[in-house]
């Protein structure tokens, strides 16, 4: 068996603190262990400010303010439905990420990214919401605690990028390639795969609750406590993969196992 099946994670915790709604008791340790590993990052305000949008009535949560010199900023601020200029808060975002390697607590919620390349950017708790990214490049692409909540990927090419505790949660996937990356303990729950690879990944305790998987490969992939549970499946592989230490529902048990050698 190929190395992403060989990777030592017996001390690994089973839950991460992305994770609260499924966790139970025998997982209150580890999800302690977790919040006080990553607590400063909170305390520090690395996570993206949660003010909502200025416009009355409005309850989505604000864009990310930028000062006279570019740099990220606390203050109030409009969603991109309601910004006054939207082209330049566009091009305010899209400078920010391309001067930077490390990008922290940027909210970018509804913007599009489109034939860009994100190549070994670093992205800290920060708010990709409900965006689009169309024929995105971003080998070794990083991420910690960020989220990406109902946004659509098109075309895109990810390959050996490293995702940790980060959220995906609704989001459309047509022709991705995750392909040799480092995705564990994230939230996919609730995506749509479309002809893409998870391919010699590492998803260890990663979550693909209600999620609908056409033309889908998660070959040679290490899914050791990997939910799969009340999933729609259509043309799934997951050949040479640790299947039995997955966890799926029971729709999904030996009949799930057999067709998707």
């Amino acid at each position: 068996m190929a190395g992403r099946r060989q990777k030592n994670r017996e001390g690994s915790p089973r839950e991460g603190p992305c994770f609260f709604a499924v966790a139970g008791p025998r997982h209150i340790k580890p999800l302690l262990f977790y919040l006080a590993k990553y607590r400063r990052l909170f305390y520090n305000g690395i996570m993206f400010q949660q003010n909502k949008c200025l416009a009355e009535g409005c309850k989505k949560i604000s864009l990310s303010v930028f000062n006279y010199y570019g740099e990220l900023a606390e203050g109030e601020n409009y969603c991109l439905e309601h910004f006054p200029d939207q082209n330049k808060i566009k091009q305010d975002i899209y400078n920010y990420i391309n001067q930077r390697q490390k990008i922290v607590g940027l909210n970018a919620s509804g913007i599009t990214f489109e034939n860009i390349d994100l190549t070994d950017k670093r992205f800290y708790g920060c708010s990709f919401q409900n965006c689009r990214f169309v024929n995105l490049n971003s080998t070794k692409f990083r991420s910690r605690m960020s989220v990406f909540d109902h946004s659509v990927f098109l075309d895109c090419s990810m390959l050996e990028s490293n995702i940790q505790f980060t959220s995906f949660g609704g989001c459309v996937f047509s022709h991705i390639l995750f392909t040799g990356s480092d995705l564990i303990h994230d939230n996919f729950c609730g995506v749509q795969a479309y002809q893409s690879s998870f391919d010699d990944s590492d998803l260890y305790n990663s979550r693909f609750t209600s999620a609908k998987l056409v033309d889908t490969s998660f070959r040679n992939c290490n899914i050791k406590n990997t939910m799969f549970s009340n999933i729609e499946k259509q043309n799934v592989l997951f050949k040479s993969s640790n299947m039995r230490e997955a966890i799926f529902d029971e729709q999904g048990s030996d009949l799930f196992l057999r067709d998707s050698m």
